[in-house]
């Protein structure tokens, strides 16, 4: 029988001791201590895991994108490119903002369609590319386009963390990477999230938003820090920003901090459950497995694959018998009021006709497939959904006779 694939693997035991050490302080408050909080010790060990600078832990990955837009200093109304093909978070992020989220093309591979990428550039103040679901656009194109327009590139790697572009970690490819804490991400802590940069100015900016009142912002210096460009844009800036009180507390510091270790193996388990999935998926003339990119070294916890040939209420049968048969698979386009369908984003303030990320979205289906998993559980996924498959479309059908 298969396990709950939607569980989260156990917090590591380093964590209970720290945790305790907190709870009996009462030192839950990031700012409470003069210094080494286990904030600021995440910050400065997610920094180093990713070799950036700046590391800014906040409430949520979407608080980070928030952020981030703000720290730009973008005008009022500014139009911000996102692919179509994201979470609900996204375009949310950037209406907080007091921007504008403008929507391009996605294909049928999951990466942003550079022909209308490119096209909608030059009416665009920044950018955000969302590595949906851990599938990595072609960095290299997007960031020459962008900066040879000085067009400001926020990476949106919440579901990312441990991919690599061409041997460069995503996220280090923008201005500024942001990452979740979220359950179902490959550190977990709940909520949560954290956003990184090796601009000193952005940092300063997002660090006082996020809640650095007064002074506490010398708390996100370094000990021996010694970086004036640092201390003179928080000096620039204290006191001339809102404060929106964004920040992670220390017990969700406590729980991530002993998962940084845990990142190589999850990275490496995930990358062989997913390919091991695929490959077995990939047998079906009913299922299409979209390729990673040159140069793309994935680390997934979740496989998306297209359902090929196939109607509507095929694809429905199919979605709702796997989830009979023990693995939940939601197809984006089709099930009730998902979030990663951007007809349902009703807070837009302009909507757009996306038809081919619209038909892509109507056959595209997504499952969990956690680190986890054992090889022997990962190959009873594959068999459920073969079979599940060969019922709903039938034998004949299946070899096209």
């Amino acid at each position: 029988m298969l396990p709950d694939m939607h569980t989260a693997e156990p917090i590591p035991e380093a964590a209970r001791a720290e945790i305790e050490r907190l709870l009996q302080s009462g030192d839950l408050f990031r700012y409470t201590a003069p210094e080494n909080a286990p904030v600021a010790l995440l910050e400065r060990e997610f920094a180093e895991v990713m070799g950036t600078k700046y590391a800014l832990a906040v409430s949520s990955c979407s608080a980070a994108l928030f952020l981030s837009l703000k720290a730009l200093g973008l005008p009022r109304d500014a139009r911000v490119l996102i692919p179509g093909f994201t979470f609900a978070a996204v375009p949310s992020s950037v209406v907080h903002a007091d921007c504008v989220p403008i929507l391009c093309e996605v294909g049928a591979n999951y990466r942003i369609d550079l022909t209308d990428f490119e096209a909608k550039l030059d009416s665009v103040q920044a950018v955000i590319v969302s590595h949906m679901r851990g599938h990595t656009s072609d960095m290299d194109a997007i960031m020459a386009l962008c900066d040879a327009r000085n067009i400001p590139v926020i990476e949106d790697a919440a579901h990312s963390l441990g991919t690599q572009w061409h041997g460069r970690k995503i996220g280090t490819i923008g201005r500024v990477g942001c990452f979740s804490f979220q359950s179902y991400k490959l550190l977990n802590a709940g909520e949560g999230g954290i956003l990184i940069t090796d601009d000193a100015d952005l940092v300063a900016r997002a660090v006082i938003m996020s809640g650095a009142y007064e002074h506490n912002w010398q708390k996100h210096m370094r000990p021996g820090d010694n970086s004036a460009a640092l201390e003179q844009a928080f000096a620039r800036w204290q006191n001339r920003l809102p404060l929106y009180n964004l920040r992670l507390g220390n017990l969700s510091a406590a729980v991530i901090r002993p998962q940084l270790a845990e990142i190589p193996r999850r990275v490496r388990d995930g990358r062989r459950n997913h390919d091991l999935v695929a490959a077995r998926l990939a047998t079906s003339p009913w299922i299409e497995v979209p390729d990673a990119l040159p140069g793309e070294d994935r680390a997934p916890d979740s496989l998306q694959f297209n359902l090929v040939g196939m109607g509507d209420a095929d694809i429905r049968a199919f979605a709702e018998a796997a989830g009979a048969a023990g693995v939940k698979i939601q197809v984006f386009g089709q099930s009730r009021d998902n979030a990663r369908a951007f007809w349902n984003w009703g807070f837009m303030p302009e909507q757009f006709d996306l038809p081919q990320t619209r038909a892509m979205l109507m056959s595209a289906c997504d499952t969990r497939l956690p680190a986890r998993l054992t090889e022997a559980e990962c190959e009873q996924v594959a068999q459920i959904l073969l079979d599940v498959l060969h019922q709903v479309m039938g034998p004949l059908r299946a070899y096209g006779t």
